[in-house]
């Protein structure tokens, strides 16, 4: 086989792992956008069932829980176009879709490089695959529980004091807490990456013990 047949075959494999991907996120998220959780009660349990509702659908129950968790009193969340809350609905829907479908991510990414991994190597990418998806959701749950909702209140208290009348667009809303949940999801898993190179060979304790402040300002 030329070398040529052999990088061929490799971007044939890549893409149908990408299909894959492709088709786990987009068909959690048409799930999202299609379905509305309808909540029912069983010995004071409360339990959801799916039904067809695409304008009242899962999604836009994310969007509206974000706007009541998020955004600061005296902030009214506003859409100022035709079709925005529909776009801010398929942003919500596609994250969701990311985060759930993380493990199938995690699975076709590394089975695609495995070849080119020794066994070691092999090793450490299975072990880390399921602490990577706890950490990217504990960023998630941390930026979304913490670090948007003050820092929201600490930017519109600004116009809170001139006395200005404050509104949101919901697409800016959406578009501002997915850049931080992506953004924190991501950098939690900075001590995954440094185990893995460590645990691979790559670098060893010293060069961490050297260069670990260049790493904390990392994840900030």
């Amino acid at each position: 086989m030329s070398e040529l047949d052999g990088i061929n075959q490799h971007l044939e494999e890549l893409r149908k792992r990408l299909v894959r991907i492709v088709i786990v996120i987009g068909g959690i998220s048409a799930i999202l956008l299609m379905f509305h959780a309808e909540p029912f009660q069983i010995n004071e349990f409360t339990l959801y069932y799916p039904t067809i509702e695409p304008t009242h659908n899962m999604a836009a129950q994310i969007t509206n829980h974000m706007r009541i968790n998020l955004v600061p009193e005296n902030v009214d969340l506003i859409q100022t176009a035709p079709g925005q809350a529909f776009f801010a609905q398929m942003y919500v829907a596609a994250l969701v879709g990311v985060v759930l479908g993380m493990p199938v991510i995690i699975k076709e990414l590394v089975g695609f490089i495995k070849p080119a991994l020794k066994e070691n190597e092999i090793h450490v990418s299975r072990s880390i695959s399921l602490p990577a998806l706890g950490l990217f959701v504990a960023g998630c749950v941390f930026s979304y529980n913490f670090v948007i909702p003050y820092m929201l209140d600490f930017l519109y208290r600004y116009g809170e004091g001139a006395g200005l009348i404050t509104f949101l667009n919901v697409m800016e809303f959406v578009t501002f807490v997915l850049q931080f949940l992506l953004a924190f999801g991501f950098s939690f898993q900075l001590p995954l990456v440094m185990y893995a190179v460590s645990a691979s060979g790559i670098v060893d304790a010293d060069f961490w013990r050297k260069n670990i402040r260049y790493a904390i300002v990392i994840i900030v």
